[in-house]
């Protein structure tokens, strides 16, 4: 059924009650996620899935900055489960963070975890997700946190927000295409269709009952609240005769800029605001998301989704809005699939508020350095066995050549509880072991080896992280997430990053502050942050194929010397391996 509705009438109360909230005191959330499977039909076709309340996508999550919030997960499903809270600092509350074997052991089928953390000095956009295995293609709901009460937007008040997620869907059972691409090492199925808000949209096939409708009035400013949910891909999205103002990326504040066309990689947020025709245009228009992508092969979801944008009818008598269906429609132009240039000069845009009251505290000095070294590869076939994989391989991918194995007891119990040995080795490469020409001509060998191996830091230390992409397999875009931190995107490049050369165009500035970020493809990000949160944190990639093969590893910070410098011990109900 079309979506017609920019909240439903419980979100309106939630918020009604958020904006309630005396000023002075924070308040506690509490919600009930009951995941359960829910039959949906999309593209004529009906299959169960897993969802949270029955809903696709999921409930949102409201907070103000400073409150207390509490999710209460009762897994009723025969998958294991875990939730991640993308984006949220997490301050000293890792157990809550939800990536499976890394901060807990997942959620088995007829048990529950409660997840608790508080949200400090954030608001803006996030989303949270399922975080085991592909769970988290129909598990996931948008977070959106307002400022605390009495605090404006430092930017025009909008006359309503509307969550717009992107995602993906597959007729197919989703884990059985992770599944069965792991058993033959080739690449995964791809997806039939892309989402708004969980709907296809006019341009599929018997989908145009199921398109998302954005109902608006002339004359107003509304804010999309956007999110990149989809496993694979990154996305343009355009409105046709609608320009896009960025105010915020990541739920950080950024010095607002208006394009036509945004990007946004899987995982990344964006707040954007749309001013309508200052009167009634007699037209509709399409908003239409499509993917970037430089990969050499077809493993990507070549589609477009696309949702319709409504101007109410002036003279309409009746209490419910009235819609001429018969009006022209418009499109807009999208860039090109592999519109780098494009890519590279939209994230060359963004820049923090650096404000006073929102400033870039952007490290000035460095006391830990780091190169990583982010691409595909491959492992060699099993003896008799048959792989779909390059030349008969198995796909992989690694950073500095390690595929991180996921270990079968969370690596952040086995941290506090000092049981570690055999967990896993505190010798994460710091570089490269053998240094190539990372975006010419690749080597001859792309087998890469397999460890659980973790980055360790001491509290409070300054990082910096260049992350280099590679050719081997192919030049692709890979957007990295950092759990537990927000980092500042100080420079980014294209070729190999020259040591000598490109820190002296760092931005120390005004940098974007973000969670995600592309490594540009045949290109290199480098990031800074302070290690000012204890306890194990996961970086990834955020396309699930390329995390399925290996693309991930961790990050132990660990105790200050005072009592708010420390994890806090684990929940009564953390789940057990």
């Amino acid at each position: 059924m079309a979506s017609s509705y920019f909240l439903p009438c419980s979100v309106l109360v939630a918020v009604l009650v958020l904006l309630s909230v005396n000023a002075a005191e924070a308040a506690i959330r509490e919600y009930q996620f009951d995941v359960q499977m829910t039959n949906v039909t999309r593209l004529c076709s009906s299959k169960s899935i897993v969802t949270v309340n029955g809903q696709f996508p999921g409930p949102t999550v409201f907070a103000h900055e400073g409150d207390l919030v509490v999710v209460r997960v009762v897994n009723h499903v025969p998958y294991n489960m875990s939730i991640h809270w993308h984006g949220i600092r997490q301050l000293r509350s890792g157990w809550a963070d939800g990536p499976a074997y890394i901060t807990q052991c997942p959620i088995q089928s007829g048990q529950s975890y409660v997840y608790k953390f508080t949200i400090t000095g954030q608001r803006g956009t996030l989303w949270w997700h399922a975080h085991i295995s592909w769970l988290r293609a129909t598990v996931y709901g948008p977070i959106v946190i307002l400022p605390k009460p009495g605090v404006p937007y430092p930017f025009p008040a909008p006359h309503k927000e509307v969550p717009i997620m992107f995602g993906e869907w597959w007729k197919a059972d989703t884990e059985a295409v992770i599944s069965q691409a792991l058993q033959t090492g080739g690449g995964p199925n791809v997806s039939d269709a892309f989402t708004i808000n969980g709907l296809p949209g006019p341009l599929y096939n018997c989908s145009a009952k199921d398109t998302f409708k954005l109902k608006v009035q002339p004359g107003k400013t509304y804010m999309l609240r956007i999110i990149n949910a989809a496993l694979n891909d990154e996305l343009f999205f355009s409105i046709a005769g609608h320009p896009l103002t960025v105010v915020d990326v990541d739920a950080v504040y950024v010095k607002p800029f208006t394009v036509d066309t945004i990007a946004i990689t899987p995982g990344q947020t964006s707040n954007v605001l749309l001013t309508t025709k200052p009167s009634y245009p007699g037209a509709t228009y399409y908003m239409l998301a499509a993917p970037y992508s430089t990969a050499a092969s077809g493993t990507f979801d070549n589609t477009t989704v696309a949702g319709i944008l409504e101007y109410e009818k002036p003279w309409s008598s009746s209490s419910a809005p009235a819609f001429n269906k018969n009006l022209p429609v418009f499109k807009p132009v999208l860039p090109q699939i592999n519109d780098t240039s494009f890519v590279s000069n939209y994230t060359a845009k963004l820049r923090s508020l650096a404000t006073e009251q929102y400033p870039a505290n952007v490290p000035q000095t460095v006391d830990k350095r780091f190169f990583f070294t982010v691409g595909l590869g491959t492992h060699p076939c099993a003896v008799n066995g048959t792989c779909q994989g390059p030349n008969g391989s198995r796909f992989a991918a690694s950073i500095n050549n390690v595929s991180f194995v996921l270990p079968t007891t969370a690596l952040l119990q086995a941290h506090f509880t000092g049981k570690s040995r055999g967990v896993y080795a505190p010798n994460f490469p710091v570089a490269p072991l053998v240094p190539f020409n990372y975006t010419g001509t690749p080597p001859n060998n792309t087998n890469v080896m397999n460890g659980t191996k973790l980055v360790v830091l001491p509290y409070g230390a300054t990082v910096e992280l260049v992350m280099q992409g590679t050719s081997i397999l192919g030049a692709e875009s890979h957007p990295l997430h950092l759990h537990g931190f927000n980092f500042f995107v100080v420079g980014q490049g294209f070729g190999n990053f020259d040591p000598a050369k490109d820190p002296a165009k760092y931005n120390l500035v005004d940098p974007v502050e973000r969670n995600t970020v592309g490594v540009p493809a045949a290109g290199w990000v480098a990031i800074r942050f302070r290690a000012d949160n204890p306890g194990v944190w996961f970086m990834h990639c955020h396309l699930e194929v390329h995390v399925s093969w290996g693309l991930k590893m961790a990050w132990l910070v660990l105790d200050g010397d005072k009592p708010n410098e420390k994890l806090l011990p684990p929940p009564s109900d953390l789940p057990k391996c």
